[in-house]
């Protein structure tokens, strides 16, 4: 079985909320490493490079906080995958 641990996300967002409060969101929802960049900035939107680390990344729950905070996910540009091997008992 694999794990996620690292993603690299290209995110679209309005203004508000701020870069702190949707990188706080996304770090609340585990043990993660969470790290924001602006790549762009307009009259309405920023554009960001988001990534997010930890031991077992959850993707569909990153999705949910970044659309729930009014943002578009653009694209996936790394992942970053860790196979666990499992006790010969627990299969």
């Amino acid at each position: 079985m694999s794990v996620v641990t690292r993603v690299l996300l290209d995110v679209l967002k309005p203004h508000d909320p701020s870069v702190l409060d949707l990188a706080c969101a996304l770090g609340n929802l585990g043990d993660y490493r969470v790290r924001v960049r602006v790549l762009e900035m307009d009259k309405k939107t920023e554009t960001l490079e988001i990534e997010v680390a930890g031991a077992d990344v959850d993707f569909e729950a990153i999705q949910t906080v970044i659309r729930d905070l009014g943002a578009a996910l653009h694209s996936v540009d790394e992942v970053d995958v860790s196979g666990v091997t499992l006790a010969p008992d627990a299969e």
